[in-house]
């Protein structure tokens, strides 16, 4: 996953398409039952999986006719804790002091 960083739009592109395609043929589905299924034409379908460019309406179309709508969470999940937000929010409490003459009256310190 690291190495990803280094890898331009386009290579990251083929690496999708590809493993779209692996998740199509997984599941022994043709170009032309899956492009029908999501509704897009067999050329958008075959520019998405070799990486040739392609919308993200058609890339959602496929997930969902792949019923395969988890990669959507994996490609970008939904953030639980914002970090910003825990940097707004005050100093943690701080320990509280004991007051030393009240101490020695209540307990004969």
């Amino acid at each position: 996953m690291s190495g990803f960083i280094f890898k331009t739009p386009e290579e990251l592109q083929t690496l999708l398409g590809g493993r779209i395609r692996g998740i199509r043929l997984n599941r022994n589905l043709d170009q032309r039952t899956t492009a029908e299924k999501a509704g897009i034409s067999e050329k958008a379908l075959r520019n998405l999986e070799t990486g040739r460019g392609s919308t993200v309406e058609t890339l959602m179309r496929v997930l969902k006719a792949l019923e395969y709508l988890q990669g959507i969470d994996m490609l970008a999940p939904e953030i639980s804790v914002n970090p910003l937000d825990l940097l707004r929010q005050s100093k943690a409490p701080q320990r509280v002091r004991r007051n030393i003459k009240l101490r020695k009256i209540v307990y004969g310190d």
